[in-house]
């Protein structure tokens, strides 16, 4: 089996509800074009990965990986995913492009095994809690609502994304544990909002209310940094969300002593290749890699990576919606198909005229 194409479908993405994760900081997209990635063989089975930066990916593919690949074994991943660092080394691949072409290649290995990914990754569980990840909202008494409303539709555990001011932060982070009781595990995600000290105050507030995990509150790119907020606070740090090179990068965040999770993911760590790596280097160190973000390709990576606890549920409207994907116990499920299984979310593929469903 070779590889003969790789093919850039381009999609319309409306925009979604409009919301923010901090001030300052956008979080909906406005109308946009994503795209579907497809890797075809010369015996009919192809694999696929989804993008919501379809024109960037577009140039990228037609100018430097298609040739690269094609021609290529795509059984042969471990050896493709370098490749694709190697190709890196020339372009800079924006970091969402470096695991798309992992995706898809487990996609049509799903295919070929006639099983789901999960399963070939490992497979450790069937089902996991999804916590209710929130956008910014206004005020500390809809924050209280939103979690009134997140417990009632059955979602165990709820991480904030506030306003990215320390202080208003800080109160708002004790209000809601006051509100919630002491049971309910509760995080807090900074964005990169803040400096050292800011990080510092806020991560006082934290330990005090016994918030689970502390995560991304300054750029990363200073592991000092982080080095030095792990020991001035006592709540746990979540790190390495958004920093470059995978599982190289976050292995100097272990190394530094400032981790007790890090972030692991498809779409921001070198595809489920990467995100595995990610997640064997944390079991072995003791520590827990969190998955990053909803969607099909990350459930999948839930289900087959035993030091993760939770699966990410984005709530961003109030009234707040329950994820399709979550049951009334808040819990998400394995999916069941071959592959990745996009091709149950679609009323018809997009190089047939088709349009994406849920292609998250």
């Amino acid at each position: 089996m070779r590889i003969t194409d790789i093919q850039v479908h381009l999609i319309s993405m409306p925009a979604g509800p409009a919301f923010r994760w901090r001030d300052g900081l956008p979080g909906s997209d406005p109308d946009g074009t994503g795209a579907v990635l497809r890797i075809v063989t010369d015996d009919g089975h192809d694999g696929l990965a989804f993008t919501s930066r379809g024109v960037i990916v577009q140039d990228l593919v037609e100018r430097r990986i298609r040739k690269d690949l094609v021609g290529q074994d795509p059984l042969q991943k471990e050896w493709l995913w370098h490749r694709i660092w190697e190709l890196d080394r020339i372009e800079e691949f924006p970091i969402y492009v470096l695991g798309l072409i992992d995706v898809a290649l487990w996609d049509l290995t799903g295919k070929v095994a006639d099983l789901p990914v999960y399963q070939l990754l490992g497979g450790f569980r069937t089902s996991i809690p999804a916590y209710a990840s929130t956008v910014t909202f206004g005020s500390i008494q809809e924050y209280l609502d939103v979690a009134d409303q997140c417990i009632e539709l059955g979602y165990p555990a709820i991480k904030l994304h506030a306003w990215g001011d320390a202080r208003r932060d800080a109160k708002l982070c004790l209000a809601l544990r006051e509100h919630v009781g002491d049971e309910l595990p509760l995080m807090y995600d900074g964005s990169a909002g803040f400096d050292l000290p800011d990080a510092i105050y806020l991560g006082h507030a934290l330990a005090d209310a016994g918030y689970l995990w502390y995560e991304e509150p300054m750029r990363e790119f200073s592991i000092t940094a982080y080095k030095w907020l792990g020991a001035a606070v006592r709540v746990p740090l979540l790190v390495a969300e958004t920093s470059d090179g995978a599982h190289m990068n976050t292995a100097d965040f272990i190394a530094s002593g400032c981790a007790s999770f890090v972030r692991t993911s498809a779409g921001l760590k070198g595809g489920l290749t990467g995100g595995l790596r990610i997640a064997h280097l944390a079991d072995s160190f003791r520590l827990r890699a969190e998955v990053h973000g909803d969607g099909l390709v990350n459930r999948h990576l839930c289900m087959a990576i035993p030091n993760t606890t939770y699966y990410e549920s984005l709530v961003r409207t109030n009234p707040v919606v329950r994820a399709p994907e979550i049951d009334a116990q808040g819990l998400v499920h394995a999916p069941t198909g071959p592959g990745i299984g996009w091709e149950a979310t679609w009323d018809r593929p997009p190089w047939e005229g088709g349009s994406a469903q849920d292609a998250s």
